[in-house]
């Protein structure tokens, strides 16, 4: 992954990042929340693996926008970045 080109994100890109990444917060939340509420195995299997599937999903989102915004803080090895970013 040496050879990978790294390009900052657009301000609008970023923001939006930010934004829905408290939808996938509270997408994994209330993924887990059914998941733990139909722990009775009398309850049914298939509202288990849809919640469980739901929890894999919003974690996923979750991980991918958070190694985004990781990445687009790292400004220092990306000119675009730096133009992008504000000067603090």
């Amino acid at each position: 992954m040496a050879f990978v080109k790294r390009v900052a994100l657009p301000p609008r890109a970023v923001r939006q990042l930010r934004r829905v990444r408290s939808v996938y917060v509270a997408g994994t939340l209330l993924s887990a929340l059914g998941l733990f509420s139909y722990g009775d195995p009398a309850a049914g299997v298939r509202q288990t693996v849809i919640a469980a599937v739901f929890l894999v999903v919003f974690a996923a989102l979750l991980m991918l926008t958070a190694v985004q915004l990781w990445r687009h803080g790292r400004t220092e090895h990306c000119g675009t970045a730096r133009r992008l970013s504000p000067v603090a």
